[in-house]
């Protein structure tokens, strides 16, 4: 399954059997981000945290436990 980065348009092939790939058949809503641009968001969210200055809020839902 190719995939194309929201952020970067960079083009990258997934395995079709893999979770990402079905999550992103089944719902299309999901977007795919390249391991640079995760990473990246990662740090950056990091330094924000560490800051004390930016509140992350999580809601109880089950669908945050996948992030």
């Amino acid at each position: 399954m190719r995939v194309q980065c929201v952020i970067c348009d960079e083009i990258e092939e997934l395995t079709d059997d893999t979770l990402e790939a079905k999550r992103l058949r089944n719902r299309p809503i999901h977007t795919h981000l390249c391991k640079q641009c995760h990473d990246r968001i990662t740090a950056r969210t990091e330094v924000r945290l560490a800051t004390g200055r930016f509140h992350f809020f999580r809601s109880s839902r089950s669908i945050e436990d996948d992030f």
